[in-house]
């Protein structure tokens, strides 16, 4: 079996960003089973969460990265947002987690 081994860690902490930020970030990982490894799928708990991942197989021993690109347009406070990662692996899933607090944009003051 394929084996979706990460070299860093499965969570990224990305502090604290002014709302309407973008963050991004790779996870990095590599096949450690003996037969390649096929990302199938990979789906967000949010809309706000894009995943970019590779779409050829990753063989035996080699690395390669899921790209997660997190939009805090109308978010604010503390934020966890989980990524699954389907792969033909056993478990048949992963998942990825991005966290931090999104400090709320100033609202523009009412005119008087």
């Amino acid at each position: 079996m394929p084996v979706f081994a990460l070299i860093d860690s499965a969570s990224y902490e990305f502090g604290a960003v002014e709302e309407g930020a973008i963050v991004e970030h790779s996870f990095r990982f590599r096949n450690d089973g003996e037969y390649p490894l096929i990302v199938n799928n990979i789906s967000s708990s949010c809309g706000c969460t894009t995943p970019e991942w590779p779409k050829e197989p990753i063989g035996p021993k080699e690395t390669s990265s899921i790209k997660v690109r997190f939009d805090t347009k109308h978010k604010s406070g503390p934020q966890v947002k989980t990524i699954t990662v389907y792969a033909n692996t056993e478990p048949a899933y992963a998942e990825l987690r991005l966290k931090g607090i999104v400090n709320a944009a100033p609202k523009p003051e009412a005119a008087k």
